[in-house]
């Protein structure tokens, strides 16, 4: 196995079930690489104080922080420690209140659009900073574990066919630019089956900022990074999950691994790993000794 210098890696679903747990499993091996002066980069779409329940610089010691990362957001947030161990903004890209209320008015058009012609209920969540959520399994509750879970992809197909919309979730993603356009917006529009998600930036902004600020800046090459996640299947003809915004231009020479249960097709880039959670786990634990 390669000793990697750079991991990159989801949160729910891929470094812990459930966000709403402790991440007393994760910790450990996190520290000792940390000490061991591997970076590690924390991608995800949520906001700082779902990781870890907000305390994740408190579980870590001070003398390691600075070699610990966040992209979040869904492109909005880049964080790092400072000397202090202190959480600082590297970089972020939050729409001020005009364009926000701009978004806000695409999600509602696409609300619009299924309700008024397909008779498809949805609802939206408006209060992310950068983007609106759209449900699309209203009746379906993930409880505390918030990731791709097996069979939404076929439910959201299947509930769309049976409403008499014609595109899957690939029309879906399709119409949700088209109408963005209407409204002068290029917005990006990912799912994770339950959910569409639609904003100005995705996870891809997360990773081309932190590797061309931090890890090449270090002089580490992307052969020696890995990427680790647990929503790279598609979802749909050409219509990936939001981990697979982690392969970019600049993040393509990594190594990438999806430790899902049942991933339906992975890009050709992603090697599957079974094991969920535990596989990731297990893989940061044989990093350490190497």
């Amino acid at each position: 196995m390669q000793k990697y210098q750079t991991i990159f890696f989801d949160w729910d679903g891929t470094a812990v079930v459930s966000r709403e747990l402790p991440a007393d499993d994760v910790l450990p091996p996190m520290i000792e690489l940390l000490r061991q002066g591997v970076i590690l980069v924390v991608i995800s779409g949520t906001t700082y104080n779902k990781i870890a329940q907000g305390r994740l610089h408190e579980q870590v010691p001070k003398d390691v922080r600075q070699g610990l990362y966040l992209g979040l957001g869904r492109g909005a947030f880049n964080y790092g420690f400072d000397a202090d161990g202190n959480r600082i903004t590297l970089h972020e890209v939050v729409p001020d209140c005009a364009l926000r209320l701009r978004i806000h008015q695409v999600a509602f058009a696409v609300h619009t659009h299924l309700l008024e012609r397909y008779g498809y209920d949805t609802d939206i969540v408006f209060t992310r900073p950068n983007y609106c959520k759209i449900d699309l399994l209203v009746n379906v509750d993930r409880g505390d574990q918030l990731y791709l879970t097996s069979g939404e992809v076929d439910l959201v197909n299947q509930n769309l066919a049976e409403h008499g919309y014609p595109g899957g979730v690939e029309g879906l993603i399709e119409d949700t630019v088209s109408i963005g356009q209407e409204f002068g917006l290029e917005v990006q529009a990912t799912t994770d089956a339950k959910f569409l998600e639609v904003g100005m930036t995705t996870k891809a902004d997360n990773i081309d900022y932190l590797l061309e600020h931090v890890v090449f800046e270090r002089g580490i090459v992307i052969e020696d990074c890995c990427f680790w996640g647990d929503e790279f299947t598609a979802l749909g003809p050409g219509v990936w999950g939001s981990d697979a915004q982690m392969i970019t231009d600049k993040s393509r020479g990594a190594d990438f691994f999806d430790v899902s249960e049942d991933p339906l097709e992975l890009p050709d880039k992603v090697t599957h790993v079974t094991g969920g959670v535990q596989a990731f786990l297990e893989f940061l634990k044989a990093q350490v000794d190497l």
